[in-house]
């Protein structure tokens, strides 16, 4: 008898987030493909994004590090940062070899195959659209009357406003398109899969924006796959501060009301309402996994390894219904 394929898994984010869900998902398959978020602005991939005009590339390494394990000297010289206060100072090398292979190669999806192949990557690492992409949010609280409405632009901008964001846009960085576009790739992914994962990460940042390009939205929607979302162990400062854990999935809704999700996992002792999680789950169809999946010394990040285990669980178990 002939062993059953493995596990076509993908998982939508960026960030650090990203990088534990992908980490996770490593002890389940070989067979994962990271879809990531291009809107950042800030940092060593900002600056990299404004001289050059390509996507910014942190996201991006990041998730190629987190798929290429611990082996293997590459995976360390791809996070290391120069240091001093001359025109490298803060870049990581890995951001720097992505921009040169953007460049050189044109083709995104062409340049992060190659810059897998060096890292000895087992799986994919696609970005969500081919186009670098600004988020523009609607906020309240930043005026004297707390109902008014201000329009904030930028990733950084968005993930450490003050006030309370209340929805975000997704718009293409050189205005030239009026909606973006998605990596044909990536839908294709989705479309495919058997499992696909949104969560855990910045909520409007890194999470949501992937429900913003509109054929991946599509995909989403219609994909056969089993959906998953994991939730945050703690709210992000400024960016869903106060936030419960059904708050976000709310928001989901707000922003992909036709969206339908399988099941949502939540690390138990983060959940000070399960019932009304659990309630808010059921609006999108899901049931809900409540799991000791923080990591105990650092009880604001997932282990990847209990991660891995309540996947396990709840994939096994809506594939079975």
């Amino acid at each position: 008898m002939s062993a059953a394929p493995p596990l076509k898994a993908v998982a939508l984010g960026g960030g650090r987030g990203l990088h534990v869900t992908l980490s996770a998902l490593r002890l389940l398959t070989d067979d994962v493909t990271a879809v990531v978020t291009v809107a950042d602005d800030g940092g060593s991939s900002g600056r990299l994004r404004r001289e050059l005009g390509l996507l910014p590339p942190g996201d991006l390494r990041k998730a190629l590090t987190a798929l290429a394990g611990e082996a293997g000297p590459w995976r360390s010289v791809f996070e290391h940062r120069f240091g001093g206060t001359g025109a490298l100072a803060g870049h990581a090398i890995g951001n720097l070899v992505l921009a040169g292979l953007l460049e050189v190669l044109g083709d995104p999806v062409e340049a992060l195959a190659e810059a897998a192949r060096l890292l000895g990557v087992t799986g994919r690492v696609l970005p969500m659209s081919t186009d670098p992409l600004d988020i523009e949010a609607d906020v309240t609280g930043l005026e004297e009357d707390p109902s008014t409405v201000r329009r904030i632009r930028g990733q950084v901008a968005v993930a450490t406003t003050p006030g309370r964001v209340r929805r975000i846009r997704l718009q293409p960085a050189d205005h030239r398109a009026e909606k973006p576009t998605a990596c044909p790739q990536a839908v294709a992914a989705v479309l495919e899969a058997d499992v696909v994962l949104l969560g855990p990460g910045s909520w409007f940042t890194s999470v949501l924006p992937h429900l913003l390009v509109p054929e991946l939205h599509e995909a989403l929607v219609s994909t056969a796959a089993a959906r998953v979302v994991v939730l945050n162990l703690v709210p992000q400062p400024g960016e869903t501060a106060g936030f419960s854990p059904e708050r976000h999935l709310d928001v989901l809704c707000e922003h992909a009301p036709r969206l339908r999700v399988d099941a949502v996992i939540a690390d138990a002792d983060s959940v000070a309402t399960p019932d009304r999680l659990r309630a808010a789950a059921a609006a999108l169809g899901a049931g809900t996994w409540l799991d000791p999946v923080a990591a105990g010394a650092t009880p604001d990040r997932h282990d990847p390894t209990a991660l891995a285990a309540s996947l396990g669980r709840a994939i096994t178990s809506v594939r079975g219904r």
